[in-house]
């Protein structure tokens, strides 16, 4: 004789209650934590106004990402963007140069997130791992790769010192001008830095050294950019 358990058809798998989001959707979820985080910071950042942001329930979010910082994880690894890596103009300086004016165009975008996350990321490996992956190893790699390039090209020494702090430079000032002057490092700004201390820094010759070789003492351009006669000349 065999018991009514035995009997009975074995009970189908419970389905998994992980929503199915679109990519789209998705794509709404990180873009409404990116701004919430570049508008108040990642303390102040919650699931609830991510919710009410994107017009979802707040559990949508929990099923799909457990946490907080897994969400805000997944969101910067989003918004990865490699800004130097089509970069190569045939010199170094001309690599740098445009380099600086895509970090300018992007400054106050990528700024905000990583003042935002700064202090997080000191206490969360994850949100820290997301943070170099989105916005800092892509550039990194990419400006090793200008460098590389100008050592084979003979255009500086292999063991150049400045070489080694051309990186810390460029994100250094994208993070420290809003501190010191409460302005973002825009393209222009980059633009002038570049010109005034990596370029010479390097032993490079930059472009106001390149107007005045073209443009030696006695023959100026004038405004209209046509040279001008030398003082005296006929």
């Amino acid at each position: 004789m065999t018991s009514r358990a035995a009997e009975a058809p074995a009970q189908a798998p419970v389905p998994s209650r992980r929503s199915k989001i679109t990519p789209e959707r998705e794509r709404e979820f990180y873009e409404a934590a990116l701004d919430q985080l570049r508008a108040c910071g990642y303390e102040s950042l919650t699931m609830e106004g991510i919710a009410a942001r994107s017009r979802c329930s707040k559990s949508t979010l929990y099923r799909q990402w457990k946490t907080k910082p897994q969400f805000v994880a997944a969101a910067l690894r989003s918004n990865r963007c490699a800004r130097f890596v089509d970069i190569d103009t045939g010199s170094l300086a001309g690599d740098l140069r445009a380099a600086a004016v895509a970090a300018g165009d992007r400054s106050g975008d990528d700024t905000q997130l990583m003042h935002a996350v700064g202090h997080a990321v000191l206490h969360d490996p994850e949100l820290k791992r997301a943070l170099l992956e989105a916005l800092v190893e892509p550039e990194v790699t990419a400006i090793d790769a200008m460098l590389s390039r100008a050592v084979a090209r003979g255009e500086i020494a292999a063991d150049h010192p400045a070489a080694a702090f051309v990186t810390a430079q460029l994100f250094g000032v994208l993070r420290a001008r809003p501190v010191l002057e409460g302005r973002y490092a825009d393209a222009e700004y980059m633009a002038r830095f570049v010109e005034a201390s990596v370029l010479p820094a390097l032993g490079l010759t930059s472009s106001a050294a390149e107007h005045s070789a073209e443009h030696p003492a006695g023959h100026a351009a004038d405004v209209s950019g046509s040279p001008t006669a030398p003082a005296g000349g006929t």
